[in-house]
């Protein structure tokens, strides 16, 4: 528990993959490697027909990358690995052949957004408020921005970008179609996503694969891509605007 932890089981044919980490759901190294792992491993399991990816806790669904690990960068070539992060999750789901059903129950913040924006189909509470930070911090999201334009449009992944202080709500996200569902509590959540989930297992296999195919047409450059948004992290992260920034958040 201390150092947070990424689960799944499987039950009807559905896979509920669960993480967690005691700092607000923030993601280190080893679980996202963790998590891509088990996502490319539910995708070759005939036994899986839908994935539902949560986290555990109340009122933060995922807090981005480990500012901890983030502060402890010495070179360029680390820095791209530890952004190489979250472009391994996102081209898991993305190349997995499983539709992937997020459920955000709270705040998202930098890669949060990411994951719940390389969902399939993410469904939130109203707590599930988003932020793009990482230009606060001298970097800027550019690992999970293709994902973030993807789902909600360049306008919206912009004015978020270049907002980076700011916080968007639930609402917001519905509206610009990174939510297509949200609920007041998570006790709703969860129960329409029970539901929606009974209906959706009993659909043909082939057939959801096959939409998984067609979501995500014109995306086959993406493992180039994100190695490319990764390093450019990675360099970006390296500056003394950066290291300061990481330094005054990490003491705030």
């Amino acid at each position: 528990m201390e150092n947070g932890y990424v689960n799944s089981a499987i039950k009807g044919g559905v896979a509920t993959i669960d993480f967690y980490h005691p700092s607000h759901n923030s993601l280190p190294g080893d679980l996202l490697k963790s998590l891509r792992d088990i996502i490319i491993h539910l995708g070759d399991d005939d036994e899986v027909i839908l994935i539902i990816l949560k986290s555990s806790g109340d009122r933060t669904f995922c807090a981005g990358a480990s500012f901890t690990e983030l502060s402890s960068i010495e070179n360029v070539e680390d820095g791209k690995t530890f952004f190489m992060g979250f472009a391994n999750v996102i081209n898991a789901i993305r190349t997995c052949g499983k539709i992937v059903i997020g459920r955000v129950q709270g705040k998202a913040v930098g890669g949060g957004v990411g994951l719940a924006a390389a969902c399939d189909y993410t469904m939130s509470t109203r707590y599930a408020s988003i932020r793009l930070s990482e230009l606060a911090v001298g970097i800027g999201p550019f690992v999970i921005g293709p994902a973030v334009e993807r789902k909600m449009g360049l306008s919206a992944f912009s004015h978020m970008a270049l907002n980076p202080t700011e916080w968007q709500t639930a609402k917001w996200g519905r509206r610009k179609g990174l939510f297509t569902e949200v609920f007041d509590t998570t006790k709703q959540l969860d129960t329409y996503i029970e539901h929606f989930t009974e209906k959706l297992v009993k659909m043909n296999p082939h057939a959801l694969a096959e939409l998984k195919k067609v979501f995500w047409a014109n995306c086959d450059d993406w493992d180039n891509l994100l190695e490319h948004r990764a390093s450019l992290s990675g360099e970006m992260v390296m500056s003394s605007y950066a290291k300061k920034a990481i330094q005054k958040f990490l003491k705030a």
